[in-house]
């Protein structure tokens, strides 16, 4: 499969993926310390599996393995970006600090779905 020929180290969704996982635990650092083991945690959860799952999912060896772990990733995408947007309605952040991480969100959103039905038509 040539996506796996240069790793996932060089796949752009996974480098959007680390990307947007340091912003969001950058972020996250401002919340309240009522919500460390609330929001917080379910944010940086959620930011890390996007990546992990992208280099798990690639590192398998069937692209029917790698296409579930695209699914995972895009799950926790808009698991993420609906948790931005508690975080700014909640008022833990204001919209210019959020709208680049959703910005990145779209964006990852929009390359994963690109690279599901990519390997799709290969199986």
């Amino acid at each position: 499969m040539s996506e796996k020929a240069g790793g996932y180290r060089d796949l752009l969704v996974w480098q959007k993926g680390i990307v947007f996982a340091k912003e969001v635990y950058r972020l996250t650092r401002s919340f309240p310390a009522d919500e460390k083991y609330g929001l917080v945690s379910q944010m940086r959860r959620a930011a890390v599996s996007v990546p992990s799952n992208i280099a798990e999912g690639q590192a398998r060896r069937s692209t029917k393995e790698f296409i579930q772990f695209i699914s995972i990733a895009e799950g926790s995408v808009a698991e993420l970006d609906t948790q931005l947007v508690l975080a700014y309605e909640f008022g833990f952040c204001d919209r210019e600090t959020a709208t680049p991480i959703a910005g990145i969100l779209e964006e990852s959103r929009k390359i994963l779905n690109a690279l599901r039905r990519k390997l799709e038509e290969k199986t």
